[in-house]
């Protein structure tokens, strides 16, 4: 009878491993789905939000009753948006599908070892009962031959009544957990049916938008003259923005290599008093030390003349100046000062982590060459990128500068730029500006207001530039 327990028990435990094990796989599969599902939905409500925004913008673009670049491009943007949510949904419901295999997987094995048990404990009570016919328990216990085995007898009744007890409440725990996902599959399947009807509205959305596109540029290109008219406008607005900008920085680099000179020529200056003091007080002290010699020699007059070693000549002011003058100076980088270079270097370190100059907009037209949105076989270059906003929208500088350049441009309205050691960020097309040439500002800090064109279309035009090199800015902001 002890070997028969011993054996209910060793099979007993060897299910609750297999339980355990089952919970813990299933919860590992869990724990990695929900990080799964929390980057998606993390992108599902970025991406609602973007296009939120988009058919914001152009609403307020579309009260004009005719058809406009600004516009074409904000449809495009929210047919590329629209597209990839519903590529997105589309990966939902790919992952609710998932979801709904491991759940149905988990409530399978949890249903076979709920069985499993339910045949275990079935086997236990017919053991105790077969026991029961044959030795009554308390004949059992009092049949013991000595006090210490009726105490172990005693203890032998109660464990297997305990495990009995375990035995009952590791299938009622199994059976909830099966229930629960149960439930859990059902749940997923309504959700993923909801996610569905989404994806097809979204679908039908997106079929609506591309055929107004295309009435959109089929009314543009009747309008080919006007457009290559305001093409051409822009282009010069485009160069004088460039040569405006260049002009400003190699002006700022001319300053910074005469303020070098000027510092070259005080060391250099400073250099050759230092030497022509050290040349001084040598001859000062030679000559007073042959005067003593001469006094000394003629208070003996037998004696013979010394001979006096002839004072080193002293290098050349000129020499030691201009070795002086080559000597490198390691705090400086292409004529940077400490402070300008350290600014450089940090803004250097934050390229792809910037904020954007907006706090809502998109990307109207990219940075470098592409094709004209409607004008077939043209090619339009971008020294920057153009982000359309709403009307009325503040302009904040990207990260801390001082304010180095403000203007007016035909074309581009006004435009501010800033200084962050030998980088530059321009902000053009502003409606107004609200700094000053060699104003310090810092990150976020409001610089204008962005201007509206003819067409109400709000867009401001923002530049990376270190040096003379321009770059692209898109490669320096804060994915949006």
């Amino acid at each position: 009878m002890l070997m028969t327990y011993r054996v209910v028990r060793a099979t007993d435990w060897k299910t609750v491993i297999l339980t355990l094990t089952l919970c813990w796989l299933a919860a590992g599969s869990i724990m990695a789905q929900q990080r799964s599902r929390q980057q998606l939905e993390k992108e599902k409500k970025q991406n609602i939000e973007k296009v939120s925004q988009i058919r914001t913008i152009l609403k307020k673009t579309s009260s004009q009753k005719q058809a406009t670049l600004g516009q074409l491009k904000a449809l495009n943007q929210e047919i590329a948006a629209q597209s990839k949510q519903i590529n997105l949904l589309t990966e939902d419901v790919k992952l609710m599908t998932s979801e709904i295999r491991e759940l149905r997987q988990s409530s399978t094995q949890l249903q076979n070892n709920l069985e499993k048990l339910k045949k275990e404990y079935g086997e236990m009570i017919y053991a105790a009962d077969k026991r029961r016919q044959q030795v009554n328990p308390l004949g059992f216990l009092f049949s013991a031959e000595s006090f210490n085995q009726l105490v172990a007898r005693y203890k032998y009744l109660q464990q297997y009544s305990e495990a009995r007890k375990g035995q009952v409440r590791q299938m009622e725990k199994v059976r909830e957990q099966m229930l629960v996902k149960q439930q859990d599959v059902e749940r997923k399947k309504k959700q993923q049916q909801g996610t569905l009807a989404v994806q097809v509205n979204e679908s039908k959305r997106l079929e609506g938008l591309k055929d107004e596109k295309n009435r959109m540029a089929t009314e543009l290109s009747e309008k080919e003259q006007d457009l290559r008219t305001e093409l051409t406008e822009s282009r010069k607005a485009v160069s004088r923005l460039e040569s405006a900008i260049t002009e400003m920085i190699r002006r700022e680099i001319r300053e910074r290599e005469e303020r070098e000179r000027l510092a070259r020529l005080a060391r250099l200056k400073a250099e050759r008093e230092r030497i022509a003091r050290e040349k001084a007080a040598a001859a000062a002290a030679a000559k007073a030390e042959r005067a003593a010699a001469a006094e000394s020699e003629a208070n003996k007059p037998e004696a013979a003349e010394p001979k006096t070693a002839e004072p080193k000549a002293a290098e050349p002011a000129s020499e030691a100046a201009e070795r002086t003058a080559r000597k490198p100076d390691e705090r400086r980088n292409n004529l940077l000062n400490d402070e300008e270079a350290a600014l450089a270097s940090s803004f250097a370190s934050s390229k792809n982590r910037l904020p954007w100059p907006v706090t809502r907009g998109f990307i109207s037209d990219h940075y470098g060459v592409k094709p004209h949105p409607v004008l077939k076989g043209v090619m339009q270059d971008n020294p920057g990128i153009d982000i359309q906003t709403t009307p009325g929208e503040v302009v904040r500088a990207v990260y801390d500068g001082v304010v180095q350049y403000t203007t007016f441009v035909t074309g581009m309205h006004n435009i501010v730029a800033i200084q962050h050691g030998d980088y530059y960020t321009v902000y053009a097309k502003l409606k107004s500006v609200s700094v000053q040439v060699g104003q310090r500002v810092k990150a976020r800090e409001v610089i204008g207001v962005v201007a509206t064109d003819k067409d109400g279309v709000a867009e401001v035009q923002f530049q990376v530039w270190k040096s003379t090199n321009r770059m692209n800015p898109e490669s320096w902001l804060i994915d949006r």
